[in-house]
């Protein structure tokens, strides 16, 4: 994208990920952002940082495509999660149900991919995920916290080797490690839960690896690190993090530092 457009949608789930996407559109000059937000996700808070916002549940792709119609997006951006549990809660509608018909893996890149598709029927592209946010990928090396002894560093490059595996086999994309033990594999109920596995079993010193898919479609599903992570992390006694370099979205940099400080925990990059 070489110009910025005047007007963009975002459809925005959980975490600080849409906040930190408005601030960098709007220090970019996007002058109007229409926000499709989810009930019990979104943090209400976006509805005064944005322009106009349509509140959904999980499902309504006919209510999302109409109102970023109604507001004359041809571009959006897909920032933040949305939780496992409430893919269970699913209220489809018409036009979901027919996209549900016709995908036969249902995974995020598949299913992102086939709302992907529907909004370009509509003459509504989707955006890199990272758009406007490039600064916030890091360079390989230590970045936060203590810096880890070279046991750790070891742990951090095997459970990088086997988390770009289970990425690959689309099973989930963080792994946690102890001595070059496998502790915990993240699936469908997510990293704060297999950080929490993974922390019960090895009772301290282990090691987070959160990866991107090989050849990862940058429109979805992007991997993120934020303070929460960081504290979830340091109550299960996992104290090193590894996050893939030039990969993954570090959000909330400077609470990200003053977390990893307080807490003790090693944030790297590789």
């Amino acid at each position: 994208m070489t110009l910025t457009p005047q007007r963009m949608g975002l459809i925005a789930g959980n975490g600080l990920y849409p906040e930190t996407f408005v601030e960098a559109a709007r220090r970019a000059g996007v002058q109007h952002l229409a926000a499709a937000a989810f009930v019990n996700e979104t943090k209400p808070s976006l509805e005064t940082a944005v322009n106009s916002i349509e509140w959904l549940r999980v499902g309504q792709l006919g209510k999302l495509i109409s109102f970023f119609k109604k507001e004359q997006i041809t571009q959006v951006v897909m920032v933040g999660q949305i939780a496992p549990r409430n893919l269970f809660d699913l209220r489809p509608d018409l036009r979901t149900l027919m996209l549900l018909a016709r995908v036969r893996t249902r995974n995020a890149e598949s299913l992102f991919g086939a709302i992907a598709e529907e909004l370009d029927k509509e003459g509504i592209t989707v955006l890199s995920a990272t758009t406007f946010l490039d600064h916030l990928l890091p360079e390989p090396g230590h970045l936060f916290g203590p810096r880890p002894k070279p046991r750790r560093w070891d742990d951090a490059q095997y459970g990088y080797k086997l988390a770009k595996e289970i990425s690959r086999l689309d099973i989930g994309q963080s792994i946690v490690v102890k001595n070059g033990t496998v502790l915990a594999v993240e699936a469908f109920e997510g990293t704060n839960a297999a950080i929490e596995r993974g922390g019960s079993l090895g009772r301290g010193g282990a090691t987070l690896v959160k990866v991107s898919k090989p050849q990862q479609d940058l429109r979805f599903d992007v991997p993120v690190i934020g303070p929460d992570t960081i504290r979830q992390a340091a109550l299960s006694q996992v104290d090193v993090i590894a996050v893939e370099a030039g990969h993954t979205l570090m959000l909330g940099a400077e609470e990200l530092r003053r977390e990893c400080e307080r807490l003790k925990v090693s944030l790297l990059a590789i």
